[in-house]
């Protein structure tokens, strides 16, 4: 399976292209950052970063992309930059009819590390060993953006078990087709 991991961001978006499955040897593809100056109006970065997310999809043609799920900061501004960024990622994926999944920062960490509290450093190393790089990528968001990939991977196999898990289940609690009717007995007058 072909996962372009993005790592939301409206002033560097990291971009990481990762192949391979659960189990067996990672291939890195490619791995980059779109970058949006800092003092451009939003709309003009949104669009910066769309066109840099739809050439790498055009360029890597990946069967999902998995985003890193916003989560809450102190610092709204970048969180509000941070979830704009993400929503173009989906949007660019879904206009194209390619599956997203998100996965949390601590997520992402944890399977890549070992520990979800690992630092950028730790995350960077574990890539770089993981997909036998001569270097950490920098920026660092680069390196998230791999990892993401990377989780995703290593996660998809276990996710997709437990939706079909979960469709069954609903599925055997549907009542069977056909409106029910309760038979109703008037009480005599």
């Amino acid at each position: 399976m072909r996962v372009l991991g993005i790592d939301p961001g409206l002033t560097r978006c990291g971009v990481g292209v990762v192949e391979g499955s659960a189990g067996r040897p990672l291939t890195m593809l490619g791995v980059g950052v779109v970058r949006t100056p800092a003092d451009a109006e939003t709309g003009e970065r949104l669009v910066a970063i769309e066109r840099g997310i739809d050439a790498w999809l055009d360029e890597h043609r990946p069967e999902l992309v998995a985003v890193e799920r916003v989560f809450a900061q102190h610092n709204v501004r970048t969180v509000m930059g941070t979830a704009q960024a993400s929503a173009v990622a989906m949007l660019c994926a879904a206009r194209r009819g390619i599956p997203v999944a998100l996965h949390t920062p601590s997520e992402v960490k944890a399977a890549v590390t070992g520990s979800g509290r690992a630092d950028k450093a730790q995350v960077g190393a574990m890539v770089t060993r993981l997909l036998r790089l001569d270097a950490p990528p920098k920026p660092a968001d680069a390196a998230d953006a791999l990892a993401l990939a990377i989780c995703h991977l290593w996660r998809a196999p276990a996710i997709n078990r437990l939706q079909q898990a979960q469709a069954a289940a609903r599925a055997s609690r549907v009542p069977a087709a056909g409106p029910t009717t309760a038979s109703v007995r008037k009480a005599p007058r």
